[in-house]
């Protein structure tokens, strides 16, 4: 049974509660350690030249974005008792992700271009205002939609779980066609999610 015996408000209620504590570790590390990086005289290049040709497309930034949907979408699958483990997920995940960003600051490798289209242009000033090109190795944005599609594919059939692994390659790849972050970002950055998804589900 999709998200068990519970009602979707008390699943609900559940995930907002978690997303309390999330949030505030998010919030508080990951503009912080891209803040601290900007101002660090040492920037890491994590990435290969070959990758400064791959184009960009800015028609992916509403799959770039659709990330706020994956989070968001355990709420539909994943039963109350397991929200402790995801919402432990998301945190860890941040956690470890913001070590790495200390310890490797990176700077990315494409030059960062505004669409003449004027809604693109509007969407990608307001993702260049939010995230600075530092919080890079391994990519969050890839990492925690992960780690949701991880929580969720425990309770789909396998046309459902096709759909969100789908969902998931698209995200990632949208990374690399929007020019936020480069293969080794979002490669880390799914290996971190399995990591810790596995360490949880058998800690929690």
């Amino acid at each position: 049974m999709i998200g068990g015996s519970d009602s979707f408000a008390q699943r609900a209620l559940s995930y907002l509660l978690w997303c309390i504590p999330v949030s505030v570790v998010f919030f508080t590390l990951y503009p912080l350690m891209n803040m601290f990086t900007a101002g660090r005289e040492t920037l890491y290049s994590l990435w290969v030249p070959s990758e400064l040709a791959i184009p960009f497309v800015p028609g992916f930034i509403w799959v770039y974005c659709s990330f706020y949907l994956i989070i968001l979408a355990p709420l539909w699958f994943v039963p109350r008792r397991e929200h402790r483990q995801l919402a432990f997920t998301f945190m860890a995940v941040t956690l470890i992700g913001g070590l790495i960003f200390f310890l490797l600051p990176a700077q990315l490798g494409f030059v960062r271009q505004l669409p003449d289209n004027p809604l693109y242009r509007t969407m990608y000033q307001t993702l260049f205002e939010l995230d600075q090109p530092h919080n890079l190795v391994p990519s969050l944005h890839v990492a925690w939609s992960c780690a949701a599609v991880l929580s969720i594919v425990r309770h789909t059939g396998k046309g459902l779980t096709a759909l969100f692994l789908l969902w998931l390659a698209l995200i990632a790849l949208s990374t690399l066609l929007v020019h936020q972050h480069h293969v080794a970002d979002v490669v880390t950055g799914l290996l971190l999610a399995v990591i810790v998804s596995s360490v949880m589900r058998k800690l929690l």
